[in-house]
């Protein structure tokens, strides 16, 4: 692993604002691409005579992709700047798409937001609601891009028009736009995304991979937090015993530790932490550990427990309150619908009790108090009552435990945040 600290970043925003450029042109010009790889991608690119999309193709994979000219799967591709190594998780903004979105901002520390400068562009309905999104499922940083500078001559005063409109939308939504770098560029001609344009005198800031490292925070390590580790799986070692097998999210797993699993309920001590095959002495959230516990068997602990300390051990919900964003439902979703909610290591089907209110995914106001329904496009409040025994948390206390997929008949139908828990006796 490189020394350097590691950040997973996403791209949003309306579908035809060029993300899919932007990070071919920043993989290429940072050389994380190589040349003999480019120069395929743009005979390629003019075969299916869509010459402006090559820097597009490095991320769009999938032939089917490349024919529509759309990104519809994640791909991860890692760069590096001067003080980060980073993941890009290049996220569809095509509507059908937003799904997959809603899996990247899940994983994601921070989001370069990009925004057409082309006129007639501009802020559309899909980047209201891509922001909106970000800032439901967490994600507080964020660097501005208007993109396709090179459609406007560069005109400082179409920048401005932009900025001006992003600003009051991202303000609305709670950002703190003091904070965020708005960035002019060309994606496809390479002006300020790793060199400075001659084109734009008038832009005195960063381009986007200085802004990179100059305003982007590495995501703090909740160390001080109580242990949070949610077991992927479970093996019996001859000779070991017990050796569950997980990421710590919060806290610090030590050994010697006494950890009890929930909502198995079943206690243990720690005899050895391993990490890669060495042995540690203790593990820091972050860390992909697999630790020896006695006293518990195999058959005792599963897939979705999550371990932590007596003294403030994971909470299992009885039912809790949780808001989220319809991706895609065939028909609608109505009180005692139940599918399965998928959220850290655990997938439990859980029945939606109640649809507490309809919300505006453009304000994040109230809009319909107790709905009978709701349905794709929809955000929402719900009460939410598990089927059997899961650990989920506060979004407040541990976003890490409080993010969830809702799934059913193959599909994400949506993605939310727990907000509150009622505990299990």
């Amino acid at each position: 692993m490189p020394a350097k600290p590691h950040i997973n970043i996403m791209t949003a925003g309306h579908v035809d604002s060029g993300k899919s450029t932007l990070i071919g042109r920043l993989l290429y010009d940072t050389g994380a691409i190589r040349e003999e790889e480019m120069r395929k991608l743009r005979e390629l690119a003019k075969e299916l005579k869509k010459e402006t999309f090559e820097f597009a193709f490095v991320m769009d994979k999938l032939k089917e992709e490349r024919e529509r000219g759309l990104t519809i799967d994640i791909m991860h591709r890692p760069f590096e700047t001067q003080k980060w190594f980073f993941t890009i998780i290049d996220c569809p903004g095509h509507r059908d798409f937003v799904k997959n979105m809603i899996t990247g901002a899940s994983q994601a520390d921070a989001c370069i937001f990009v925004i057409s400068a082309k006129q007639g562009e501009g802020i559309q309905e899909q980047t209201k609601e891509h922001a909106w999104l970000l800032k439901i499922l967490g994600i507080n940083q964020i660097i501005a891009v208007l993109n396709k500078m090179d459609t406007v001559n560069y005109d400082e005063k179409r920048f401005n028009e932009v900025k001006e409109e992003a600003t009051k939308l991202l303000k609305t939504i709670g950002y703190k736009v003091e904070e965020i770098p708005f960035i002019p560029i060309s994606a496809f001609y390479g002006d300020n995304v790793v060199k400075k344009s001659d084109k734009m005198a008038w832009y005195k800031g960063p381009t986007l991979v200085e802004a990179l490292d100059a305003y982007i925070k590495e995501p703090e390590k909740p160390i001080d937090k109580p242990l949070r580790l949610p077991v992927q799986d479970v093996y019996s070692i001859t000779g070991v015993g017990t050796v569950p097998v997980g990421r710590v999210e919060t806290g610090i797993l030590r050994v010697n530790d006494t950890i009890v699993f929930e909502p198995a309920g079943v206690k243990g001590e720690v005899k050895s932490i391993e990490i890669h095959h060495q042995p540690i002495q203790e593990a820091k959230p972050g860390d992909n550990v697999g630790f020896n516990v006695r006293g518990i068997s195999k058959t005792d602990i599963r897939r979705g427990d999550v371990a932590g300390h007596p003294s403030n051990p994971p909470t299992v919900a009885k039912e809790f309150i949780a808001q989220i964003v319809v991706l895609q439902h065939p028909t609608v979703i109505a009180p005692g619908y139940t599918p399965v909610f998928h959220c850290h290591t655990a997938s439990v089907a859980c029945t939606i009790s109640e649809i507490i209110a309809k919300i505006d995914p453009k304000t994040g106001a109230v809009v319909q108090e107790k709905p009978d329904f709701i349905k794709t496009g929809d955000a929402a409040k719900i009460r939410v009552v598990p089927t059997k025994p899961m650990v989920i948390e506060k979004y407040a206390d541990f976003p890490q435990l409080a993010r969830f997929a809702i799934r059913d008949m193959g599909i994400t139908v949506a993605a939310g945040i727990c907000l509150d828990v009622v505990k299990a006796k």
